[in-house]
């Protein structure tokens, strides 16, 4: 993923941008004070994405004036995570935005263009686990990644992600999703030759306490390639897995 810093001196170099207009840009505050937050302005120029709004605790007033900010200086398209529907449809008034209530996910701006070297896989080991998946490959999506998602495909029938070889072993990186036990990422980690995202969920019963027990799972997995983010985190995941599908060769 080429970052903002890396386009502009691109630009200067090809004379599509003043050495002066250039200086000024990069003299800009890296971040503007609005009293109850310092929005991150230089975060696309150090990470190559905007600054994400995390939804819950803030009012739908706070996560406006953030907006705002951010649409000031260029950055027109955001991501608001963990979203509830009423402040949802106050944040639409002001900035028209696509909500994902399944995901909890607000998306302001539309979905660029793939630009990754690759696809990323997100798969879950059943229906339940789908509201993480869809943080995790929202998230993606909006980062500029193909996403394929294989949903309901966990190991309690094997066969289910046996069906899906072909799409599992041309992945750039894959996100596995699930609850229980949380085998779906040793699974899928020890058949192909990519990064695989393990994601603890919640979904269970009681013994699975919360999430811990597919969390520990992930963690103690024998197969290699595996990172593990927190329960229910699938913006995490999806964040981490553009990352990946974005790597440039370093020469």
């Amino acid at each position: 993923m080429k970052t903002s810093i890396k386009k502009l001196l691109e630009d200067v170099r090809d004379g599509a941008v003043p050495v002066e207009q250039a200086l000024l840009t990069l003299k800009e505050a890296p971040f503007e004070d609005i009293g109850f937050a310092k929005v991150d302005l230089h975060r696309p120029v150090r990470q190559g994405a905007a600054e994400v709004i995390y939804g819950a605790g803030k009012t739908p007033r706070q996560i406006i004036a953030v907006l705002g900010v951010m649409a000031r200086h260029g950055q027109n398209n955001a991501i608001i995570t963990r979203l509830s529907p009423e402040a949802a449809q106050e944040v639409n008034a002001a900035f028209p935005i696509e909500y994902h209530a399944e995901a909890r996910l607000g998306l302001v701006g539309s979905f660029p263009k793939p630009d990754g070297i690759g696809r990323v896989v997100v798969a879950t080991g059943g229906t339940s686990d789908i509201p993480v998946a869809e943080e995790a490959a929202l998230t993606a999506q909006m980062l500029g990644n193909d996403v394929l998602r294989l949903y309901d495909v966990g190991v309690a029938g094997l066969h289910r992600t046996l069906s899906h070889l072909d799409e599992l072993m041309s992945a750039s990186v894959i996100v596995a999703v699930a609850g229980m036990e949380g085998a779906l990422a040793s699974v899928i980690g020890g058949l192909v030759d990519c990064p695989v995202v393990a994601v603890p969920t919640s979904v269970g019963y009681g013994a699975s306490f919360g999430g811990v027990a597919a969390l520990l799972s992930m963690l103690n997995s024998c197969a290699s390639g595996i990172t593990v983010v927190n329960i229910d985190n699938g913006f995490g995941a999806g964040y981490f897995a553009s990352m990946v599908n974005h790597m440039e060769v370093k020469k």
